[in-house]
């Protein structure tokens, strides 16, 4: 007669942290650098009014970004963790006038032909981008802090496509002011240190087949997020 499993034998198994490192960077293939808006953009195929649309909305993602990491930090009981966090807002938010990635970003719009109200006050923001983005705050502010964390592992991704939207934004499009192209210069350098530091994060804490299912889930919860706040603005922006 086969023996029935026992519950212990059906559990999952506890990954290495160089196995669950693995399982993240896996997410490479569903980054949002796939997306038809980022592979027309990069290709040089983009119009004006579809990059303008894509800055526009891009900003409510922009400005959200340190109400996210507020929120991590608010739920992180880790004071070494806490203290190279911080560094994030500082960053995005800036330390003195003038400073920080969301001042980059609005130089980005002027860049591009618009003008500062109409981003802050998101005039031209789409309803998809609001929830996507939204609903990424809220997953920061009500999961466990080592889910946000593990969330923000997208960034793992990040300095190759800055690098490439970089260099096809220098070759493509030259009405644009390449002082406004300062924002992805900056992300290229800052993206893999926080990276570092969130994977290190996710490696120490999530040492249980549970909390290492709850990391991957994230990540690929902030995939989702990316990619339809793209779905969005393709459909509203694409082929103007």
């Amino acid at each position: 007669m086969t023996a029935v499993p026992t519950s212990d034998a059906l559990a999952p198994e506890t990954l290495s942290p160089d196995a669950l490192e693995q399982a993240l960077r896996a997410h490479a293939e569903r980054y949002h650098h796939q997306h038809p808006l980022h592979r027309r953009m990069n290709d040089g195929e983009s119009s004006r009014e579809e990059i303008r649309g894509w800055v526009a909305n891009r900003f409510h993602y922009q400005a959200n970004i340190p109400r996210k990491d507020a929120a991590i930090l608010s739920n992180c009981p880790d004071r070494e963790v806490r203290r190279r966090w911080v560094q994030r807002i500082a960053d995005h938010d800036g330390t003195t006038d003038g400073g920080g990635g969301i001042e980059s970003w609005l130089r980005l719009g002027e860049a591009v032909g618009l003008s500062r109200e109409e981003i802050t006050d998101e005039r031209h923001l789409l309803p998809g981008v609001r929830f996507a983005v939204d609903a990424y705050v809220t997953f920061a502010r009500t999961r466990p802090w080592v889910e946000a964390v593990a969330s923000s592992l997208t960034e793992l991704f990040a300095p190759n496509l800055m690098a490439e939207r970089l260099a096809a934004f220098e070759r493509h499009y030259t009405w644009i002011d390449p002082a406004g192209l300062a924002y992805f210069r900056t992300r290229i350098e800052q993206a893999p240190r926080d990276s570092e530091h969130g994977l290190e994060v996710v490696r120490e804490h999530c040492v249980t087949p549970e909390s290492q299912a709850a990391a991957i889930a994230a990540l690929s919860f902030k995939c989702d997020v990316l990619w339809s706040m793209l779905d969005a603005i393709d459909q509203a922006c694409g082929g103007n």
